[in-house]
């Protein structure tokens, strides 16, 4: 287990070896000339390229560590390890590209059928952020429609030879709609993943967002020569902010994201952005976003922002624990009812007012998720019996794991 140091501005981080700070300066596609040097440093030190290649891929950082090695010193790395990293970056180059095409395809499918969709993450942040498909990783498409328009769009899908995630009866369907916020479909012949979105943060964060209002607030962008709908910078920071919070900020790439899009986007509405955060009570998911963007990638905030966040307390103390998961899993570093419920106290101390710790706590431990709906088929009738099964099996399954964790 690597030392635990406490910084300058007071948030605990792991000690970085050698391979997590070449990591870090390569993570950055803009950054001071002095990165550089610092990574000439770096690789003038035992590398252990195996343990790097893997966590830059898990990272989603990969296409960002090949382009800063061969534009550094590619003279300092093993020739096989750069000929792999060319491989990969020209192969996910070519990925990016077909999934840009699938969404564009996707698109005027739902445009022929009155659909309206706004795409976001993905090829759409690769090319507004990065300026450049080939410097983003991503694996699936999201889309954002209107909660109504989702059997509509679930008939383009279907027409393209898209398939559900899960099979479900045309009634679960319906129920699955009034309690979820997204639905997966894949095509099995091209590989290719939709995640169709009909809120944009995962259901115990939905506060955080008022969808409605983002459709009210979107422009009109580009992509590859086609007019597309997209969110404004403030929005889609916001959102980048809220994702990465309910994930517990656990991919560098998510950080790398937030402050590469505050590079691009120049005129962001600092107060607007700020003031809606605080109205609807996610002001400290925000801040730490964007703490860790300024002190993991180096974002440049302006002042009386950057004020503001390391004034915060708890932000800071939220910041130093998902700096130290980043590079560490550990058994604390899991969720308490594993990947079926997302439960975890840091997702409590990340919110502001007690009524939404409330309602997180009471859905996460009542609320139903796909797999119940389609494992588990009841006729409409008794579909209130997923509120009551859920925590019983829940109970059942992790009961005793979190009674061994409050008596050990």
């Amino acid at each position: 287990m690597r030392k635990i140091e406490h910084s300058p501005s007071g948030t605990s981080a792991v000690s970085p070896s050698p391979e997590t700070e070449l990591l870090l300066c390569c993570a950055q596609v803009h950054g001071p000339p002095a990165r550089t040097e610092q990574i000439r440093a770096l690789l003038r030190e035992e590398i252990d390229w195996h343990y790097l290649l893997l966590a830059a891929y898990e990272h989603g950082v990969m296409p960002q560590l090949f382009w800063n090695l061969d534009a550094t010193c590619p003279e300092a790395v093993p020739e096989t390890v750069l000929n792999e990293l060319r491989d990969r970056f020209r192969s996910n180059h070519l990925h990016n590209l077909f999934l840009t095409g699938e969404l564009l395809k996707i698109l005027r499918e739902f445009e022929a059928r009155g659909i309206l969709a706004i795409p976001y993450k993905g090829p759409v942040l690769a090319a507004a952020v990065y300026e450049n498909l080939a410097l983003r990783q991503f694996g699936d498409l999201d889309i954002l429609v209107h909660k109504q328009d989702v059997p509509k769009a679930r008939e383009a899908l279907l027409a393209l030879e898209y398939r559900p995630q899960y099979r479900l009866t045309l009634a679960q369907e319906a129920a699955f709609l009034r309690y979820e916020r997204e639905y997966t479909f894949k095509n099995e012949g091209k590989g290719s993943v939709v995640e169709l979105h009909w809120e944009v943060a995962p259901r115990p964060f939905s506060f955080s967002l008022e969808t409605e209002r983002l459709w009210d607030r979107s422009e009109r962008g580009s992509l590859m020569g086609d007019t597309i709908t997209t969110f404004s910078p403030e929005d889609l920071l916001f959102i980048l902010c809220v994702h990465g919070a309910a994930h517990f900020w656990g991919r560098l790439g998510w950080i790398r994201d937030v402050a590469e899009l505050i590079r691009a986007y120049e005129g962001i509405d600092w107060e607007l952005l700020m003031r809606r955060a605080s109205m609807s009570g996610s002001e400290r998911m925000l801040l730490l976003g964007l703490l860790l963007a300024s002190d993991v990638s180096g974002a440049d905030l302006p002042e009386w922002v950057s004020e503001r966040m390391w004034g915060e307390a708890t932000v800071k103390s939220l910041a130093g624990q998902m700096r130290e998961r980043l590079f560490r899993e550990t058994e604390d570093s899991q969720e308490v009812f594993g990947e079926e419920s997302h439960f975890h106290p840091l997702h409590l101390r990340m919110m502001e007012r007690s009524r939404d710790k409330i309602r997180y706590c009471i859905h996460q431990a009542t609320a139903p998720i796909l797999k119940d709906w389609a494992l588990r088929p009841l006729p409409v009738s008794l579909f209130p019996l997923y509120y009551v099964l859920r925590p019983i099996r829940l109970a059942g399954r992790y009961g005793q794991r979190l009674l061994m964790r409050v008596y050990d």
